[in-house]
């Protein structure tokens, strides 16, 4: 059961980008501090990385409130800090001014049971959501606003917060669910009931697909930009599937390597040519995907042809050692992020450690990949002026 707020304001999406925010409210415990009235003394802790949905910039939850950061050129945007505590979970929206977030476990203002609206530009909670349980994940685009409980998932319209949606699923600590971000497509998936299964709704076409992607449960998936495609991985970690969701047939099947391991990320190119894994054996395994797209970007008309059998291939490059597991980090949170693609056959990673990585693979011959750019973040000087 959750309860809604609303708080009256101008439309949501007035403000095309990020706005300076206005001063604070004066005596209101909610209101952001400035980074300097928090003690540069006290260490601040990383609990959750975040990109926006064309993947541009990423925000950072920290202890003490959260940071964006845009990534090419890599600059910290803004920040915003509280003197009650930090965000579990900072979702934006492409990068208007808007954003939800959910306090962390020592946030004494806001619970991790309840998710606020925050419009930066009126520097203020323009509606929230309160829940009986913890929010494990909230994800956002332009109409809808979708929050994941452990065995529930609501679905709101961004412009009035009424409930249109409930979906049950399988226990999801982790807090699974993609959206897709194409205006003409709305796409939802997340685990199904049933072990190794995912459920995609396409809302737009009133159809919901059931897809048994693996025998094991569900550790981690995500969607193309169009929703059309989805990309998926198991607890045991060693197969990546690719499925078409409008009548769940596989596509193709690439292997990770031998030994179970943990999936942190999965990525997918813009074109659907290049598909990039994370885990918790410190290596990003990047692959060529045999789906024959037609347009040329994410935001074209696609059209995926199988052909007469089923295809599968060992990774085609990998970087090793480059990302370490976190020993910190919350082990129901994923652990490492990843931008794939950048511009000429780069991946930006983002891991939990504080680190930014943008590698530059070899589309030919493969091998290791080449590091381009690394930044601790949390620790940069580049901070917003």
């Amino acid at each position: 059961m959750s309860s809604t707020t609303l708080s009256s304001s101008p439309p949501l999406f007035s403000t095309p980008s990020v706005e300076p925010p206005q001063p604070p409210i004066p005596g209101d415990p909610s209101s952001f501090a400035h980074p300097h009235d928090v003690p540069d003394t006290e260490q601040t802790e990383l609990l959750s990385v975040s990109w926006n949905q064309d993947y541009g910039c990423f925000a950072a939850g920290t202890s003490h409130g959260f940071r964006i950061y845009n990534c090419q050129p890599f600059k910290e945007t803004f920040r915003r800090d509280l003197k009650t505590g930090g965000f579990k979970i900072v979702e934006m929206l492409f990068r208007c001014n808007i954003l939800a977030l959910v306090g962390g476990d020592s946030n004494s203002y806001y619970p991790p049971n309840k998710v606020i609206i925050w419009d930066d530009h009126q520097s203020r909670c323009i509606g929230e959501f309160a829940f009986r349980s913890d929010v494990r994940a909230v994800k956002l685009r332009r109409d809808r606003i979708v929050v994941v409980l452990e065995h529930k998932i609501y679905v709101y319209s961004f412009m009035d917060l009424k409930l249109l949606h409930q979906i049950e699923t399988l226990a999801n600590p982790r807090g699974l669910c993609c959206l897709s971000h194409q205006s003409n497509t709305s796409v939802l998936a997340c685990p199904g009931l049933q072990r190794g299964q995912v459920r995609v709704e396409h809302f737009g076409l009133n159809m919901m697909k059931l897809i048994n992607a693996h025998d094991s449960h569900i550790a981690c998936f995500t969607l193309t930009f169009d929703g059309l495609l989805l990309a998926t991985a198991s607890t045991k970690g060693t197969l990546i599937r690719i499925f078409n969701t409008m009548d769940g047939t596989r596509l193709q099947e690439v292997r990770r390597g031998a030994d179970r391991a943990d999936i942190y990320s999965i990525a997918l190119s813009p074109n659907v040519q290049w598909l990039a894994v994370s885990s918790d054996k410190g290596t990003i395994h990047i692959f060529s995907l045999r789906v024959r797209v037609f347009g040329e970007d994410s935001s074209s008309q696609q059209s995926f042809i199988q052909g007469p059998a089923m295809f599968h291939q060992n990774s085609s490059s990998s970087l090793d050692t480059l990302i370490s597991p976190s020993t910190g980090a919350n082990p129901g949170s994923s652990l490492s992020f990843m931008r794939a693609f950048g511009s000429q056959n780069t991946v930006i990673v983002v891991g939990m450690d504080g680190s930014f990585y943008r590698c530059s693979f070899d589309p030919v011959h493969g091998g290791e990949m080449l590091q381009q750019e690394y930044v601790r973040f949390l620790k940069t000087d580049s901070k917003p002026r």
